[in-house]
């Protein structure tokens, strides 16, 4: 394991610092919106593509050294809530890539405008922006650059509850859509009670769960909603129906 991954000192600011110091070519391609070019390819998606798995393996890979007493399911939860949609766009426009984009984006001025005002887009350039850094750079100094930008994330999660129920409705609200959890069955003895819930997105079952409780069989729910929405890997975090219950 690299020291780069558990060090946040100091490296607050390396992501940006390292983003202004790319290549121009590579830096006007991860700012470059799909829409605004011929071939796709010569977009950002490419490297949001590599810079989202970048992501995923630094921050988990910082968890799993920071905290080498907490279990899977645990680690999972943070890991999806750190970098989530939601937490990449705040991380976005706390380093002042919209800034970038309106100054320095290829598109004319309504479309870097456009593009700087889209939380999802911010989103996507940051993840982008680490592909780039990973591409010019490698893995530690990408992982030491990442570690430091989402240090507050990871902050964050700790100090407040973090849950696959609450992840998964601050990935949902970036595209206006909310979950709607619904129980589908119970089964057993009173003292050895099983529930079955399931959540749906705009009318479609998008994970199903069970439970010693309700709010146990949501959660597992919403976990495997998330490994569907690709936030998180598929059977990470796997709780079978023991996830801490969510407040309210």
């Amino acid at each position: 394991m690299s020291p780069a991954c558990t060090a946040t000192g100091g490296a607050a600011g390396l992501l940006m610092e390292l983003v202004h110091r790319l290549p121009a070519p590579l830096l006007e391609q991860a700012l470059t919106h799909s829409s605004w070019v011929e071939e796709r390819t010569g977009s950002y998606e490419r490297l949001e593509f590599l810079g989202d798995s970048v992501l995923g393996l630094a921050v988990a890979a910082h968890l799993y050294e920071r905290f080498p007493d907490d279990e899977e399911g645990k680690l999972a939860k943070l890991k999806a809530f750190v970098v989530s949609r939601r937490s990449c766009a705040e991380v976005a426009r706390r380093l002042g890539v919209d800034e970038l984009v309106r100054s320095q984006a290829p598109g004319n001025e309504e479309q870097r405008a456009e593009l700087a005002a889209s939380p999802t887009a911010l989103g996507n350039i940051v993840e982008a922006l680490i592909g780039a850094v990973y591409c010019t750079w490698g893995f530690e100094m990408a992982c030491r650059a990442v570690v430091g930008a989402f240090a507050e994330q990871v902050e964050y999660g700790c100090t407040n509850y973090v849950d696959f129920k609450s992840t998964l409705q601050e990935y949902l609200a970036v595209s206006e859509r909310t979950a709607v959890y619904r129980l589908v069955g119970e089964e057993g003895p009173p003292h050895e009670r099983v529930f079955t819930s399931e959540v749906l997105v705009q009318g479609q079952v998008e994970g199903k769960g069970t439970g010693r409780t309700i709010k146990k069989s949501e959660q597992e729910a919403a976990r495997r909603a998330l490994a569907r929405f690709g936030v998180l890997e598929p059977g990470g975090g796997e709780s079978g129906g023991d996830v801490a219950p969510a407040e309210g």
